[in-house]
């Protein structure tokens, strides 16, 4: 084959093992992914994990207010009953005779009486925007009504990891598993200057690199310096052989971790996969949509229920299956906002505010929900219509990543927020 032509088609492979095209450019300008080494073996260290929400998850049916009576007039179809009641439909689990969880995240509610499970309510943007799209993009980049950030708030922080605030850059070992989304494509959030990697699954970036044509490939890549991809070439071989050592494919979960069979269920079992191969990740991403309720959302039982439930049972195993190395981990779940107070003529709920958030992990302050509670009342609503916003998302993204990730630079991760006047919310 002419050597051109091999060249793009090798390119072409490197994409379908699981590489975002941003990635190659990244490392095949100069990104040192392999600063040392950070194989199998490697020291623990701190890792968290970001799960999106897509959609806009209705926060009052999610964490509920259960002795807010403005709660039940405001939504009389789709009200989560109040806990112990006696009736056909399951109430709320009670967490702390205010609050409760929707009864689908029953498997969350041990995570609350081991003190590892923090809700934060009434959290979220303080943009004004009901656009999925734009609410989204400003809660992954950290920047709110700010259209021009390039980049997202995690990869600013991989960015910065290391450098002091004198400016000097402490030399520290990487991992090509450093950042990794269990995404199609590279998330917002993770795009930027720091190398990341985005695939579907563990299968695809290994299974597609075997045989015979992958060792002609990594023969090619290897020689030379002058091929534009030869730095992403030999790299991700690195990054192929440290995987297949962890050989996935036999992977078993310990502590009767019982991960659902969807899609988010599998990708969460992926990432505890590659936390206990010890492949140096540092932050690791992936999202589950169907949260845009606006038609026949249920209450107890029905569309939203659903959704929870797979979301309860995959995260519940998430934790089971990393067992003690939790106390390294922290998982934190997002949502772009939250939903309109009252329900709508079709049983659902509109696009609204304020949202609800959680933060697991070993050195979690949790079994209380934090933030400041607005209240539901008419008056006290945003717009009229919206849960009130008290807690800005940075405060919470900011304490995760000053107080478990280690980050220094948070005036370079968060630009234009000044946590100190809102002082830390005590989450860990």
């Amino acid at each position: 084959m002419d050597r051109r032509v091999f060249m793009k088609s090798g390119a072409l492979a490197l994409v379908t093992m699981g590489l975002s095209p941003s990635f190659l450019r990244r490392t095949a300008f100069g990104a040192d992914l392999l600063k040392g080494t950070a194989a199998n073996g490697a020291a623990r260290g701190k890792t968290l994990i970001c799960l999106f929400q897509r959609g806009a998850a209705d926060a009052l049916n999610v964490v509920v207010p259960h002795a807010e009576a403005a709660y039940y007039r405001l939504r009389p179809n789709i009200a989560i009953p109040r806990p112990g009641l006696a009736s056909g439909a399951a109430g709320a689990i009670d967490l702390d005779g205010f609050f409760g969880l929707h009864p689908a995240l029953s498997p969350l509610k041990p995570l609350w009486d081991q003190g590892i499970l923090a809700p934060v309510h009434a959290v979220g943007s303080p943009s004004a925007t009901r656009s999925h799209f734009d609410a989204q993009d400003y809660m992954e980049t950290g920047t709110p009504d700010n259209k021009g950030t390039r980049d997202g708030w995690l990869n600013r922080y991989l960015a910065v990891k290391g450098t002091c605030e004198a400016g000097c850059v402490h030399s520290e070992t990487t991992s090509p598993f450093r950042a990794v989304a269990m995404t199609q494509q590279t998330p917002r959030m993770l795009e930027g200057p720091a190398a990341t990697i985005a695939m579907n699954s563990l299968d695809e970036f290994t299974v597609r690199t075997s045989g015979p044509a992958a060792d002609r490939l990594e023969a090619l890549y290897r020689t030379g310096s002058t091929d534009v991809v030869h730095a992403a070439g030999g790299e991700m071989f690195e990054a192929v052989k440290i995987l297949k050592a962890a050989n996935p494919q036999k992977y078993l979960p310990q502590n009767d971790a019982s991960y659902p069979s969807s899609q988010f269920g599998l990708r969460l079992k992926q990432i505890a996969q590659l936390i206990k191969a010890d492949v140096g990740l540092e932050v690791a991403f992936a999202d589950v949509g169907g949260w845009d309720t606006h038609v026949n959302q249920g209450a107890s039982v029905g569309q939203l229920a659903q959704r929870l439930d797979d979301f309860a049972k995959s995260i519940a195993a998430l934790v089971a299956d990393l067992g003690d190395r939790m106390s390294d981990v922290t998982i934190m779940t997002m949502s772009e906002f939250g939903r309109t107070v009252r329900q709508n003529g079709n049983g659902g709920t509109d696009h609204g505010h304020a949202s609800a958030l959680f933060v697991i992990g070993g050195d979690v302050k949790g079994g209380k929900v934090h933030g400041k509670w607005p209240g539901l009342e008419p008056e006290l609503l945003y717009e009229g219509r919206d849960l009130a916003l008290t807690t800005d998302f940075r405060s919470v993204f900011a304490e995760v990543a000053a107080k478990h990730l280690g980050a220094a630079r948070l005036d370079v991760i968060f630009p234009g927020f000044d946590r100190n006047k809102t002082g830390w919310l005590g989450i860990l």
